[in-house]
């Protein structure tokens, strides 16, 4: 459980023992409290300790939540609100509250799908009625990019439930360069999203594939084969890639010049997380990554056109020439 839902239950399970007038409240006794709500959500022993409860305190009678609870201590041992009816249940909604509650909810509806999120609309539904916002009065003022025209976004949401129970999937796949479909027995691991098209890292005879999801055309469970967790983090994974692309090459340092009329792009969405300026010209700046060279790095490079060019390696530098030329040379032609 998340250490922030642990803080929101203590916080809950002191509230209602400080409501409750009929008994007195040391704070061994909220302690007490506490360890029994985290078990009961829990199934385990969680350890909530006296300097853990004492901050709890604290933050409630702070305007840090915005609770400001009334919480003192009397005789110098018992816990108490001094105000008779005060619950941190009771605090109302701001307009600013309002305001960030209804953002969010038009952003969340764009995740449409998931059945984790399909199965919020109700709860989705029932917070815009206590916010007095609903889709019918009010337009989304927040766009997210998304192809709902896209071939496999059915199959996000199976491939997600393989994932979660841990099933292997037997899936009908047709690569661009395939003459017929396919089928493979894969253990599923992540799903992946880049540049508007999902793809699913899996296991396929203890090699890593990453499929598609627009090129299958049927996904089912494989019920009779156990499921084999390579436990993959995906931060860690793609951490030298850009794009879905991981190959067993080592990252090396890609240096490039991109004019001054685009350096501004560039250096507000870096290509990476490794990104780094090395000089500022007269007619540009010189830019570091430290990245897998890949298909979907050679993309974004050709994206920029004529605004850029690749200065190191020199492999590198040569192939993005060739292609530029073979795309100059395109347009010499007559129309096919």
């Amino acid at each position: 459980m998340a250490s922030n839902k642990n803080a929101l239950i203590r916080y809950k399970t002191i509230d209602q023992c400080l409501r409750n007038k009929m008994r007195r409240w040391t704070l061994d006794d909220l302690i007490d409290a506490c360890s029994d709500a985290l078990y009961e959500y829990e199934g385990k022993d969680v350890y909530v300790s006296k300097r853990t409860v004492q901050l709890d305190i604290q933050l409630m009678r702070s305007d840090k939540l915005g609770y400001n609870a009334p919480i003192e201590v009397y005789e110098r041992k018992y816990y108490t609100y001094t105000e008779q009816d005060y619950s941190i249940m009771n605090i109302p909604v701001t307009d600013n509250d309002v305001k960030i509650m209804n953002e969010a909810i038009q952003v969340l509806r764009q995740f449409k799908d998931f059945s984790l999120f399909q199965e919020m609309d109700g709860v989705l539904q029932r917070l815009e009625d206590s916010v007095y916002a609903s889709q019918k009065t009010n337009r989304a003022i927040i766009h997210l990019d998304k192809n709902e025209q896209l071939k496999g976004l059915e199959f996000i949401d199976p491939i997600y439930q393989a994932i979660q129970q841990r099933n292997v999937l037997k899936i009908t796949y047709q690569s661009f360069k395939a003459r017929r479909a396919s089928e493979l027995i894969v253990h599923p691991q992540l799903l992946k999203e880049f540049n508007n098209r999902w793809f699913l890292l899996a296991s396929h005879s203890k090699k890593k594939l990453t499929l598609a999801l627009d090129r299958m055309s049927n996904v089912e469970k494989e019920e009779s084969i156990e499921h084999i967790d390579l436990q993959i983090d995906g931060d860690t994974y793609y951490k030298d890639v850009i794009g879905v692309t991981v190959s067993n090459t080592r990252a090396e340092r890609v240096q490039f010049w991109v004019d001054n009329l685009n350096a501004p792009y560039v250096i507000t969405k870096p290509f990476h997380r490794s990104q780094r300026i090395i000089k500022k010209t007269n007619s540009g700046v010189i830019f570091n990554i430290f990245v897998q060279i890949n298909f979907e790095m050679e993309r974004m490079i050709l994206g920029f056109g004529d605004s850029i060019a690749v200065l190191k390696p020199e492999k590198l530098r040569k192939r993005m020439a060739d292609k530029m030329e073979r795309a100059s040379s395109l347009y010499k032609k007559e129309r096919p």
